[in-house]
């Protein structure tokens, strides 16, 4: 029984109901944590599988474009202008705090929609080779997005799990040990004071007697 690892004291008694108290709060708000977790999380996966769809889509086309630029120019044209690029790409990563748990959110300097893309000439490449890198351009940023996702719902699972064993502790362990611990020392307490009442009636009607035969006493004299 838990309730015997404990001393069944009033003091005690007041420790083990400020913890039940303490620890019912903090069931209610990690189970209220929980639950929003898994509403934020459920919508992030939706999230994720539209933009995994929507990555896998872009970067097939994608391919497709450089299959028809490959087509219409050589080998060795389509290497020199893809190798051409000096820029350097950054990637700025922030974090976004949700629920106690710290979410990426990336960033990059890359300028899509203006021709930063293009590092190479246009006197010898094909515009088909132009479509195909903008193609390509157009889904890194998704794939960006996809990234901070999917790492968020990774991040989100394992706080998730974490709350949940918290919660379940609280419910299945914190929380009875309590209640075992209270119910205990209550019904030690009650048992004391019972016999410290019943010693006391038995005192009383010692003096009681030891009154009866001092007078039975003196009658005699």
């Amino acid at each position: 029984m838990a309730g015997t690892r404990v001393n069944p004291t009033r003091m005690e008694l007041t420790k083990q109901k400020k913890k039940l108290v303490s620890a019912t709060r903090g069931h209610k708000l990690l189970k209220d944590k929980r639950d929003e977790l898994v509403r934020q999380f459920m919508d992030l996966i939706k999230v994720n599988m539209d933009l995994r769809l929507k990555v896998e889509k872009g970067l097939k086309a994608a391919n497709m474009d450089f299959a028809i630029a490959r087509a219409g120019m050589s080998e060795q044209v389509l290497n020199t202008a893809l190798m051409a690029n000096n820029k350097t790409l950054e990637i700025k990563q922030d974090i976004k705090n949700v629920m106690s748990v710290d979410i990426p959110q990336f960033s990059t300097n890359a300028n899509i929609k203006g021709n930063d893309i293009y590092s190479y000439g246009y006197a010898f490449t094909a515009g088909d080779l132009d479509e195909a890198v903008y193609s390509l351009g157009t889904v890194f940023e998704d794939m960006l997005k996809l990234a901070e996702v999917e790492k968020s719902c990774q991040l989100m699972a394992s706080e998730i799990e974490k709350t949940r064993r918290r919660v379940n502790a609280l419910e299945h362990v914190i929380i009875p040990e309590a209640l075992d611990n209270i119910k205990y020392i209550t019904m030690k307490l009650d048992e004391n004071e019972r016999s410290t009442q019943i010693r006391l009636m038995k005192v009383k009607d010692m003096m009681i007697e030891e009154n009866i035969q001092e007078k039975r006493k003196e009658n005699c004299r």
